[in-house]
């Protein structure tokens, strides 16, 4: 087949969607499929165009057989609701005419957020009159509404009218959680369109190593340590000042270290905190290189994830396939009844306290700290669901089973049409 996938974010944008898609895209055509990805200059998570790609409208590479077309962004690095605005639109208006260049796909895959890429995606569709898939890896307006980031009751409006647009005009929607597909059945998308495919782990990649005579605990002076490591998106809705004060109350004990890696940008106000309040056993660190990811996830003892109480339910972070994979026990300071919850307590790999509570998370931290039997029994548990439910191939099988449907679908409904007499329509076919 030949299957585009139209995406804001992909390589080499380490972390988000970006490397999913990467992985997604080179395993399809690994798998004989020609794969192009329409996609803007790189920025994420700094918000800046990467150096190589600043100055360039439009530019095409080729990586492990992927044939990448990138366009144009207007993106500033303090963006405010106008400004984010105008990104999607720049994204919107330069990528159509890179998505025309190419020849017809028998299905494109489309990535959201960000909503009104959809606009090019149905148009795609439309002109080559080939299936669009729905990847929802987020679903908005609900999500930013419901932290704050978005409270114009105009743009509110405007989103959702693009929601039902984008999910109207899908041949199939694939979400990552039951959670995502409950919220859509509940908003009257038909139950049949819908297909539920987790985000995956690439477990031959990342997989547990040993703790011992780990180059990257070395480098940082980590060695002798009891490390709790968050790593990743650092925004409104993880709440990382819990963190902290997690390691404040847990400062007596000398062995333990809390680490937190992210975007630099964003730890600059994470250090004024930390100082504020004197939490000296926090270590903050850049966004590693992707090739460190293993061994930067070999040299934690327990991995965080975290998220505030009124974080919307069915989010699920694409970090818990990635620590469960790496072998390591979880801690997940989440609401109870979300799904990020449910997938942790459903793989066996980890402890679920409440969502901004450092009482609570200091606990669970202090009883793997003095139990490292029940740690390592939590680690092989989570090893032994991602290798079950999260795996690459699993997840690459799916899709490429959900491709092959659709595109024969819709061969069988375009050699029908012409068959159809006066009384026959496409609904009772």
């Amino acid at each position: 087949m030949h299957i585009l996938i139209y995406s804001y974010n992909y390589h080499p944008e380490p972390i988000g969607i970006a490397p999913l898609m990467t992985e997604l895209a080179e395993g399809l055509v690994k798998r004989g499929h020609e794969v192009r990805v329409i996609t803007g200059m790189p920025n994420y998570p700094q918000r800046q165009i990467y150096d190589e790609y600043q100055g360039k409208w439009y530019l095409t590479e080729q990586k492990n057989g992927v044939t990448i077309q990138r366009s144009y962004l207007r993106i500033k690095s303090k963006p405010n609701l106008l400004d984010r605005l105008l990104l999607e639109l720049s994204f919107v208006f330069t990528s159509l005419p890179q998505a025309i260049k190419g020849k017809r796909p028998d299905v494109i895959l489309l990535t959201v957020p960000p909503l009104l890429v959809s606009l090019p995606a149905s148009l795609l569709g439309w002109l080559y009159n080939c299936p669009v898939v729905l990847n929802v890896q987020d679903i908005l307006p609900e999500a930013a509404v419901r932290v704050g980031l978005i409270n114009n009751k105009w743009m509110i409006r405007v989103l959702t009218a693009l929601e039902k647009f984008a999910y109207r005009n899908a041949h199939t929607i694939s979400v990552i959680s039951e959670g995502f597909r409950e919220n859509l059945v509940n908003k009257g998308v038909l139950t049949k369109k819908i297909v539920c495919i987790p985000n995956w782990v690439n477990v031959n990649f990342i997989r547990p190593l040993s703790k011992k005579n780990s180059h990257w605990k070395s480098v940082h002076q980590l060695d002798g340590k009891f490390v709790v490591l968050y790593s990743g998106n650092i925004a409104l809705t993880q709440g990382l000042e819990t963190v902290v004060e997690t390691a404040l109350r847990l400062r007596h004990i000398q062995e333990i270290v809390f680490v937190i890696v992210g975007e630099s940008k964003a730890l600059q106000k994470l250090q004024e905190y930390c100082l504020s309040c004197g939490a000296d056993n926090v270590l903050l660190l850049p966004l590693q290189p992707r090739e460190e990811l293993p061994q930067m996830l070999a040299a934690a003892d327990v991995g965080l994830i975290v998220q505030k109480h009124n974080i919307i339910s069915f989010n699920m972070p694409s970090k818990i396939p990635l620590l469960l994979a790496s072998g390591r026990p979880i801690i997940g300071s989440v609401p109870d009844t979300g799904t990020a919850a449910q997938a942790i307590q459903l793989s066996g790999g980890g402890i679920v306290v409440s969502p901004e509570s450092p009482d609570a998370l200091a606990d669970a931290v202090q009883k793997l700290y003095a139990n490292p039997d029940l740690a390592t029994q939590l680690g092989d548990k989570g090893r032994k669901f991602a290798m079950e439910n999260y795996s690459f191939e699993q997840t690459l099988n799916r899709y490429e089973e959900l491709f092959s449907h659709v595109a024969a679908k819709q061969k069988s409904t375009l050699n029908i049409l012409p068959k159809l007499n006066s009384k026959e329509s496409l609904v009772d076919i």
